[in-house]
């Protein structure tokens, strides 16, 4: 299961790296089009949301008293339809700041690797009791992984949509 899971974990870092080298330094920070964020804004998203998932694992846990992967099913189901239009946490909202691409792409490959790492060596049935997910409540080192997975797995696709409109937008000049 964990070599599993950190096949998982490296296929969307990769996927979602991929989809930010769509961008470069001149349109990183381009808003696509009305109430959209930008790709640095997406970056931005999903690094603090792994950054607090790592802080997360490497936190305390418990022995789990339930099916470890009780909500990763549903996480796939809400995260992989892209139908389905959510509102972020505020604390995991991108700032409006100017984002620089290759300090966000060093700092995600690495946020990546230290969760996959954590896939290796951990008891990933534990339950992490550190944080607690809105609405749900606490989860297995399983489940935050997988969380982590389909929601970068998510906005990878926002991001190549982004980048689409940009290019779209850059033919029609």
């Amino acid at each position: 299961m964990k070599n599993d899971l950190q096949k998982t974990i490296a296929q969307a870092k990769d996927e979602f790296l991929k989809a930010l080298d769509l961008f470069d330094q001149d349109n990183v920070n381009t808003v696509p089009f009305e109430g959209s964020w930008t790709g640095g804004q997406v970056a931005e998203h999903i690094l603090k949301s792994i950054s607090g998932i790592l802080e997360t694992l490497n936190g305390p846990s418990k022995p789990t008293k339930r099916n470890p992967e009780e909500h990763v099913k549903m996480f796939g189901d809400v995260f992989l339809n892209m139908d389905i239009k959510m509102k972020s946490p505020d604390f995991i909202i991108p700032s409006d700041s100017p984002k620089n691409i290759s300090s966000l792409h060093a700092s995600l490959a690495k946020t990546f690797d230290g969760i996959e790492e954590a896939a290796g060596k951990d008891d990933l049935t534990e339950t992490c009791t550190s944080f607690e997910m809105p609405t749900i409540g606490l989860l297995t080192k399983i489940e935050w992984i997988q969380f982590a997975c389909f929601h970068t797995r998510r906005h990878a696709q926002q991001l190549k949509n982004i980048a689409g409109h940009l290019k779209k937008a850059e033919i029609e000049l």
